[in-house]
């Protein structure tokens, strides 16, 4: 009789991963092919294993006073108490406020696939963000701060030997505050993860990456807590304008 094992279920979880990565690389011809269909995976697995307050989707984000991100292949963001800005035929667009996480989802992490990372991260931190004062019975809590925004790469291969070496390091520790890459896992070698007390990064070998990745951000999630309340009279204004 087969009896249930934990560290066989996820190892599952990475295999299954890798091997949909992999697929993807070698079936696939074409170059936009190939990064739509490893985008895909990553979702699916972030659609299939967070908890149902995030949601992540291929997104842009839109602030109230009428800035856009460039178009993020994951973006993580409440579905519990904030709206949609606007969902038809694949287009999704959600408010600043509302965003935990972004990633870039690629085939193979190099200096120029950080770069281009740090890039879309930015474009995301840049965006003004509301929070309004919290009401409750006997009055009112001040307006939250707005939550860190998580930024990362998702990737199955690296260009660089060793995978995670000294290029990689470097690559991380360019541009500034707003571009930083907190966290990223190349399915076939390891994650890298910042930490804000040394302000390094730690380059992690792992013996199953996206499972490790998996249960790391559902972590850094959890300590996010909640979006700020959102001030939807300030995305109403446009309605006149």
């Amino acid at each position: 009789m087969t009896t249930w094992s934990l560290p066989r279920l996820l190892e599952g979880l990475h295999n299954d991963m890798q091997q949909r990565l992999e697929t993807s690389r070698g079936v696939f011809g074409h170059p936009v092919a190939k990064g739509n269909a490893s985008e895909t995976v990553w979702l699916k697995l972030l659609q299939t294993y967070l908890p149902q307050r995030y949601q992540a989707e291929t997104a842009h984000v839109v602030d109230s006073t009428d800035k856009f991100s460039d178009q993020i292949d994951i973006v993580i963001f409440d579905r519990q108490y904030s709206p949609f800005i606007f969902k038809y035929e694949g287009q999704i667009i959600v408010p600043a406020e509302s965003v935990y996480a972004v990633f870039e989802a690629k085939q193979s992490i190099n200096a120029e696939q950080v770069d281009y990372a740090q890039g879309k991260v930015a474009s995301v931190r840049a965006l003004h963000r509301t929070s309004l004062p919290i009401p409750h019975a006997g009055g009112t809590y001040p307006a939250k701060p707005p939550i860190p925004i998580l930024g990362g790469i998702l990737t199955f291969e690296s260009d660089w030997t060793p995978p995670l070496g000294t290029p990689l390091q470097k690559a991380l520790e360019k541009g500034d505050g707003n571009q930083r890459l907190n966290m990223g896992c190349i399915a076939a070698h390891g994650n890298f993860r910042y930490n804000p007390k040394d302000n390094d990064y730690a380059l992690l070998p792992e013996n199953r990456p996206a499972t490790a990745f998996l249960l790391d951000l559902i972590s850094q999630l959890q300590f996010s807590g909640t979006v700020p309340m959102i001030d939807v009279q300030a995305y109403a204004e446009w309605l006149a304008k």
